[in-house]
């Protein structure tokens, strides 16, 4: 077992299991070390790491609908990698086309055993994989009909820190406030 990091005292002011801060506690380290080679965040501090990288994806999480997620422009894993191990068990696909970003998500999926977790060099529109029931988007601002070949019929989108133009048929489900950030949470018309 691994010794807890500085950032293990502001993940114990967020509420979340034991086995959740612990992966998340190595991810953060990972995070800062590869940060120091490769611009992966402006964060800092272990207090501004968690808050701006884990904080805002543990406020969204019990929006999440049941089933895979596809992370889109995954750069440093928030929300993405930090969704998936706060719920473990549904596959998640990270898109990342940037190099050294990319490895560092793999690296950072292999250094937390999660085979279940799939990081993929790709940008949105080059995906062919299958589409996903929930789908996270963070200050990307991207057209909603470019997203719909990723989002299942009826699925949602978790869009981080960017305005989402609604567009025809698409449904607003909500606009959250979470810390450090907005969330707004649309769902995929079920035509299209």
């Amino acid at each position: 077992m691994r010794a807890a990091s500085a950032h293990r005292p502001h993940l114990d002011a967020l509420a979340l299991s034991e086995d959740a801060k612990d992966a998340l506690d190595q991810y953060l380290d990972l995070l800062s070390r590869w940060n120091e080679r490769v611009n992966l965040t402006g964060a800092k501090t272990p207090h501004e790491r968690v808050q701006m990288l884990v904080a805002p994806a543990a406020a969204a999480a019990p929006f999440l609908g049941e089933g895979a997620l596809l992370d889109v422009g995954s750069g440093n894993g928030s929300p993405g990698l930090v969704l998936a191990v706060l719920r473990p068990g549904p596959a998640a696909t990270l898109l990342e086309p940037r190099k050294r970003r990319w490895a560092f998500l793999r690296e950072a999926a292999r250094a937390l055993g999660r085979s279940d977790i799939e990081v993929l060099r790709l940008r949105h529109d080059e995906y062919q994989g299958p589409s996903a029931p929930n789908v996270t988007i963070r200050a990307l601002a991207l057209p909603l009909r470019e997203l719909v070949p990723l989002v299942q019929a009826g699925g949602r989108v978790l869009v981080f820190g960017a305005e989402a133009v609604l567009e025809d048929g698409w449904v607003k489900e909500r606009d959250v406030l979470v810390p450090g950030s907005s969330l707004r949470i649309l769902r995929r018309p079920c035509f299209t």
